[in-house]
């Protein structure tokens, strides 16, 4: 017997909403669908965040805010800049609970890059030669090396991507759904622009922004 959304109870709904931040309707939708398996209309609510955010990925992003994350005592701090498209949902809590916890999660990772497409392409020739060196020593045919390496520059851009990283506070879902999740409940294109992560002692300290790049060399690089 197929479940109805009579079945499902306002509880539940609120439940998934709690865990999700999507529209209640949504939710309740989404359970009807996974037949009020809760993981599954989770993960049905993810990837229709995702795909909502992709459509609004080229709408024009001039407003959001910038803010601090202090970590460890004083010992390490953030200032990180989102974006998104009106100063309306820039003062929402949805939208400020988004900046918090992204400078959080800067704070935790030490990310190097916002996206894979921010990489240098000297980083990216590095890495890459080096993989292909140890893949190459295991003795395995050039189509596999060249899969091994694809494997681990995936990697390589979860280590050092903000948007690849999983969020520190639910290690299932990666910067980049957390905020499609966003889009998905606010209505509008969500960007992280730049950040900037310092640390007592350290003379270095870690800046990184969306840069542009020509289609083909971003493409070379996915």
């Amino acid at each position: 017997m197929s479940t109805s959304t009579a079945n499902i109870s306002a509880a539940v709904v609120k439940d998934l909403r709690d865990k999700t931040g999507a529209p209640m309707m949504d939710c309740k939708n989404a359970l009807v669908e996974a037949k009020g398996d809760v993981e599954q209309a989770i993960v049905l609510l993810r990837k229709r965040g995702v795909s909502v955010a992709a459509k609004k990925a080229t709408r024009t992003t001039s407003e959001g805010s910038v803010a601090s994350y202090i970590h460890a005592g004083g010992k390490i701090g953030v200032l990180v800049e989102v974006n998104c498209e009106s100063d309306f949902v820039a003062r929402t809590d949805d939208f400020k609970e988004l900046v918090h916890d992204v400078a959080m999660h800067i704070a935790a990772t030490d990310p190097k890059y916002i996206r894979r497409e921010d990489v240098t392409a000297a980083d990216f020739e590095r890495e890459k030669d080096i993989y292909r060196t140890q893949a190459a020593q295991t003795g395995k045919p050039p189509q596999v090396v060249e899969k091994i390496v694809e494997g681990k520059m995936s990697k390589f851009y979860e280590e050092v991507c903000l948007l690849e990283q999983p969020f520190i506070k639910d290690q299932t879902v990666s910067i980049q759904q957390l905020i499609a999740t966003k889009v998905g409940k606010l209505g509008e294109n969500i960007a992280v622009r730049r950040f900037a992560r310092f640390k007592v002692g350290d003379p270095n300290m870690t800046i990184a922004f969306v840069t542009a790049k020509p289609e083909a060399e971003a493409e070379q690089q996915r």
